[in-house]
């Protein structure tokens, strides 16, 4: 008999919404038109753009040419990291993160590093967050950026990014903030946040994949990845899809509603209580218990692979950050640099719950969990 599938990983991606698709699907005959043309076939294009334009900036508290489109996340962090190096043109310039860091952060800082510029990569306690006042003392006169992701795609903790924030502007650095997977679980209102840049993934809030924006504080120069026309004011090149623009304003529309994350959040935890009651002694919780996404439960089957865990949890799409290669585990980095212990770490699963998650799937994967777990004998 086939198991009941049930999905856990919604910090991988998404489903797109019901009203995201009906608005996508309203624009595939009549928009299809180049938005930059001055005739009528471009105007209705032209209108669905600027208007999912200002329902991202709606969501985020900026003016609406402070948004531009991208591709997705990985984008938008690259065009924060890579735009800034170029915009301000200086080889040696050195750039502050963390260790935690999704690798689309991470990846361009490494590539900035081969082009001559140096970077600082903090430490974060064990909980995962980094210190503000490390961030201070990491600041130089060559400091040109500082990149720091407000929730963390594994572990869920939230980074005191409002704070941090506090210092760049103190010493008048740049301040660039990777929020995929805070958009739409946490507040994310750009003045309380204080950030510069900010980058936004599609289908980590029920939008398709294929789309995502960046935050550019006015006054910012950019030197964009992609050269060309000058669309998204010179920022972006390329012809804009008024279609997949149109399904990331939908998506940020039903984001500005955050009242669905507290029963997410109350069902998390009850999630976390029944695990701790079955399995006391041999789970532990990663990352902050409370500076934590209200949707993210990342725990360690203490002397279990995740990997073997995920295997046997038949129909249950979750994951796990550690690695298996030719029969050893390899630790996930975030995990390791939070100082979790191998025999610990290696255990890891990270469950995260959407607006779809019932209490009656969470029950099921119990129970499942309870079989998978149980002593051989």
């Amino acid at each position: 008999m086939t198991m009941r599938r049930i999905y856990l990983d919604y910090n991988a991606s998404t489903p797109v919404d019901p009203a995201v698709s009906a608005r996508m699907r309203s624009l595939l005959d009549d928009a299809f038109g180049n938005p930059s043309s001055g005739h009528w076939a471009g105007a209705a294009a032209k209108a669905a753009l600027e208007s999912a334009r200002g329902e991202v900036a709606t969501l985020l508290g900026c003016a609406a040419d402070e948004v531009v489109f991208t591709s997705g996340g990985s984008e938008a962090n690259n065009l924060a990291i890579k735009g800034t190096y170029f915009a301000i043109g200086r080889a040696d310039g050195h750039v502050i993160t963390t260790a935690v860091e999704h690798p689309a952060v991470l990846a361009p800082c490494r590539f900035l590093e081969r082009l001559g510029a140096s970077v600082s990569y903090l430490p974060v306690d064990g909980a995962g967050r980094v210190d503000p006042d490390d961030v201070r003392r990491a600041i130089t006169p060559r400091t040109i950026l500082v990149s720091v992701m407000h929730a963390n795609n594994e572990v869920g903790t939230v980074q005191p990014i409002a704070e941090i924030g506090a210092v760049a502007r103190e010493y008048g650095v740049r301040f660039h903030s990777d929020a995929a997977q805070s958009v739409g679980k946490i507040a994310t209102n750009l003045d309380a946040l204080g950030v510069d840049l900010l980058s936004v993934a599609g289908h980590k809030l029920y939008a398709p994949k294929g789309v995502g924006a960046l935050y550019v504080r006015r006054g910012t120069a950019i030197e964009p990845l992609i050269h060309g026309a000058g669309h998204e004011q010179g920022r972006r090149a390329g012809t804009e899809s008024a279609l997949l623009a149109a399904g990331l304003g939908a998506a940020a529309t039903l984001a500005r509603d955050l009242k669905p994350m507290a029963r997410i959040e109350l069902l998390r935890d009850r999630f976390w209580q029944a695990l701790l009651q079955r399995f006391a002694g041999r789970i532990v919780l990663n990352g902050h218990a409370q500076h934590r996404l209200p949707n993210t439960l990342n725990v360690s089957f203490v002397g279990r692979p995740g990997s073997d865990i995920l295997q046997r949890l038949d129909g249950v799409a979750a994951s796990t950050g550690s690695a298996c290669h030719s029969g050893t585990v390899e630790l996930s980095p975030v995990l390791k640099a939070m100082g979790v212990p191998p025999h610990v770490g290696m255990g890891a699963v990270r469950f995260s719950l959407g607006r779809s998650t019932t209490a009656a799937e969470i029950e099921t994967v119990v129970e499942r969990l309870a079989g998978v777990l149980a002593p051989a004998g």
